[in-house]
């Protein structure tokens, strides 16, 4: 007899259910959150199982990787399908949830998330800190700026170590030196600590082949790089290059019912700060980069269309499909018309 088990996960407690062929629940309960005790309750209490579910969150890549490991037929299921499964319960609790989960995957109604390797996690944990740290700087320096204005203190722009300079002239000797040297202090500490992650993560580019090799088109860094790496993770998950625009959510939303059909913004689905690396590429390939490409000649003609800021768009998402192209088949960016058009 196959079973199927629902595991509904929180940080402390999971909540189990485990249902025959006809969907009847064999058993409901509780484990702790972690690989071994639901490992221990699945091989007592489950010893035929076929499918075991689990939403995509927080701790779905430990869990998913660990018993996958003990060798468990563990899926993650994409939240938001199953979102629309649960919603029809009267009364969400989660070992109503449990039992949802184990419905999905005996029906088998789901959408599976690839889950990342633990390798792309750990370039995830350094890009993700080193973004961080930069929305903290920024925050500093507004937040330094909003002190000396009410006082009629400018300090102007420029460079990071230019305005801690010109700050710490404007208020030497006076009633703010202590409350804003406080903040520059911090602010110099951030900008160190952004500098080690991104040497970090410049030496990991080099070392890293494929990053070398996504690093040869216009406008693509170390970061641009290692942020593509991790979030995609493997080339092979996509059968069409061209599919990795619209999960990365740089294609526009559509909605069609009957004789409406209309076009909306990009549906900024995905990693938000790999798209926010894309966006910032492409905004170099059309106006930093000298060198001509077929990428750049098309986005400036888009942008004589349409505008700037929708070329820009058009170009991170063309760039998108490209890198995957170039990763998928091992070939470095081609900069000639003869070579080949970009995809």
């Amino acid at each position: 007899m196959k079973q199927y088990v629902g595991l509904d996960v929180s940080l402390e407690q999971t909540a189990v259910c485990i249902v025959d062929e006809q969907g009847k629940a064999l058993w409901r309960g509780k484990c702790a959150s972690t690989p071994e005790a639901i490992a221990a309750v699945v091989e007592v209490r489950a010893p035929h199982v076929e499918r075991i579910g689990l939403e995509s969150g927080p701790l779905s890549t430990w869990h998913w990787h660990e018993l996958k490991k003990r060798g468990l037929p563990v899926i993650c299921l994409d939240a938001r399908h199953a979102k629309a499964a649960l919603s029809l319960q009267v009364n969400k609790t989660d070992p109503n949830d449990a039992l949802g989960l184990a419905q999905i995957v005996r029906a088998g109604w789901y959408r599976e998330v690839t889950v990342k390797s633990l390798d792309s996690q750990v370039i995830r944990s350094f890009l993700s800190s080193r973004a961080r740290l930069v929305e903290v700087r920024v925050d500093l320096i507004n937040q330094i700026r909003g002190v000396l204005k009410p006082f009629g203190l400018v300090a102007g722009k420029g460079g990071r170590q230019p305005f801690i300079d010109r700050v710490r002239e404007l208020v030497a000797d006076g009633p703010l030196k202590d409350a804003v040297e406080a903040l520059l202090t911090a602010l110099q500490e951030v900008s160190r600590q952004i500098g080690i992650l991104s040497r970090r993560l410049m030496g990991l580019a080099r070392q890293d082949q494929t990053a070398r090799r996504l690093m040869t088109a216009p406008g693509v860094g170390s970061l641009v790089a290692l942020a593509y790496i991790s979030v995609i993770d493997t080339p092979d998950r996509f059968s069409r290059s061209s599919s990795v625009g619209a999960y990365l959510g740089l294609t526009p939303r559509r909605y069609q019912s009957g004789e409406i059909d209309r076009s909306g913004r990009i549906s900024k689905c995905g990693d938000p700060l790999l798209r926010t690396y894309l966006f910032e590429a492409a905004g170099i390939v059309l106006n930093r980069v000298s060198r001509w490409s077929a990428l750049k000649a098309w986005g400036t003609r888009l942008a004589k269309k349409v505008g700037g800021k929708k070329a820009t768009v058009a170009v991170a998402r063309k760039l998108a499909v490209i890198l995957h192209r170039m990763w998928r088949n091992n070939t470095d960016f081609r900069w000639s018309r003869q070579e080949g058009q970009p995809a």
